[in-house]
């Protein structure tokens, strides 16, 4: 995206002000940038279609709110059984010790556009060829257009001998289990930090929500070591699943020379399958068979997956034409355009989608708007345009106080949002400010269909 004058300036601005200003400022940024890139509304589509939308996280939200800005007349229900919303971009920093809890804790409720209704139920069953859902008290909410948003599937007991009621007990952490399980994971790695020993980290074999996460924890408790000074009592080690830290090669590069630079040890092809708390050993899957790895802490990323209601569903990929996606069950959906390839009339958004990149809230922001686009096109007999390329963004804190600002795309291209100002393989400043105040203002409006 194009840096405007109006923006370069505040940048300007921004780099030459006083700290206490600079947060706001960078936030004024964000906000510019996301309103920036929406044009005039059109008029409103009148229409009686009927549209349910299975899950209310940031994509279901998201969607809620343009679908209703854009539509007249449409009956638009959403169907999420959690009351509390989750800004999941903010769980990593619960587990740093930078937020508390509640920072990332809202209302669902409070994000529902005025005219949608809002089913507090799960989906059980998706009915696709009779275009219907089913939730769990039996409840049929029959549809024109099926919108699933549903995130996915949290698989701890795919760990042998692994619970999420262990995270913050035996030196086991996890920031992924939800608010407590982030403050819970930051005790246990605090205590670890004052003390130093052997630190493990690590990313599972499937599809995952933010992969940059294991990294910049890694890079974290690395940080937390050396500001305690306990850093020369402490061997931290990164178990890479594949041959790569991360999916984008020359960003896989500098974190492999960061590491490398800050003394943590690199494992590759290593599948964490058990872990006995007791003995705080965990065991890995590794080319040449098992191998145990004792830790004094642990971060465990688990396996992750769609929603057993997707999986039982005709919605996945099937194994022929994608084996990976199809053991996992992301929806089988056009990677430009977010539309199942099988049925017309339904559309996959977040972290449901079976596309090659996109686990992240940054994605939402550029997928929802395409889906939605070619929803209502599609509702007014008229062809859209709109493709999401795979953007996603992944802030990657590398020290308290520096982050990367790391974009790219399904190509694997770097695209940054503000070239020839903030260089994305560069630790800087401005980039952990952007992660740490800005982006949770440009989530919200977001979530109400405004960036």
């Amino acid at each position: 995206m194009p840096v405007t004058p109006e923006q370069r300036r505040l940048i300007d601005t921004l780099l030459q002000a006083p700290s206490q200003r600079r947060g706001f400022l960078l936030a004024t940024l964000c906000a510019m940038t996301a309103g920036s890139a929406r044009a005039a509304a059109p008029a409103r589509v009148k229409t009686q279609a009927r549209i349910v939308i299975a899950g209310a996280g940031a994509a279901g939200l998201a969607t809620a709110a343009r679908l209703s800005a854009a539509l007249e007349g449409a009956s638009i229900t959403l169907v999420d059984a959690r009351r509390e919303h989750f800004y999941q971009p903010g769980f990593t920093l619960v587990g740093a010790g930078i937020k508390p809890a509640g920072y990332v804790v809202s209302n669902t409720a409070d994000y529902v556009p005025a005219g949608v209704r809002l089913v507090p139920e799960r989906v059980a069953e998706f009915d696709v060829d009779g275009n219907q859902v089913v939730t769990d008290s039996g409840q049929r909410l029959p549809y024109d257009f099926l919108v699933v948003a549903t995130g996915l599937q949290l698989e701890y007991g795919l760990i042998e001998g692994m619970d999420i009621r262990l995270i913050g007990e035996n030196g086991i952490g996890s920031v992924y289990a939800g608010p407590q399980a982030a403050e819970a994971t930051w005790r246990a790695m605090s205590a670890f930090a004052d003390r130093g020993g052997r630190g493990v980290f690590l990313r599972p074999a499937t599809e995952m929500k933010c992969a940059g996460a294991p990294l910049k924890y890694t890079f974290i408790t690395e940080d937390h070591l050396t500001r305690r000074g306990t850093r020369g009592k402490a061997e931290l080690v990164y178990n890479s699943n594949n041959k790569a830290l991360f999916s984008v090669p020359i960003v896989s590069e500098k974190v492999r020379m960061l590491y490398q630079e800050r003394g943590i040890a690199v494992n590759y092809e290593r599948v964490l399958t058990a872990i006995d708390p007791g003995r705080r050993i965990a065991t890995f899957a590794t080319p040449t068979g098992p191998e145990e790895q004792p830790y004094d802490f642990i971060h465990v990323i688990p396996p992750m997956r769609a929603p057993e209601a997707i999986r039982n569903s005709p919605l996945p990929w099937s194994a022929d034409r994608h084996k990976a996606w199809a053991a996992e069950g992301w929806m089988e959906v056009d990677k430009g355009t977010l539309r199942h390839l099988r049925y017309a009339n339904v559309f996959g958004v977040g972290d449901i989608a079976g596309v090659p990149k996109g686990k992240t809230a940054a994605s939402v922001k550029w997928q929802v708007p395409v889906a939605v686009d070619h929803l209502v096109a599609q509702i007014a007999g008229r062809q859209s345009s709109a493709l999401y390329t795979g953007y996603t963004s992944c802030p990657l804190i590398t020290r308290l106080g520096q982050a990367m600002l790391v974009e790219f795309d399904y190509e694997n291209n770097l695209t940054p949002s503000f070239p020839g100002v903030i260089a994305p393989l560069e630790e800087l400043w401005v980039s952990w400010v952007m992660k740490t105040m800005a982006l949770k203002p440009t989530y919200i409006s977001m979530l109400r269909g405004l960036a």
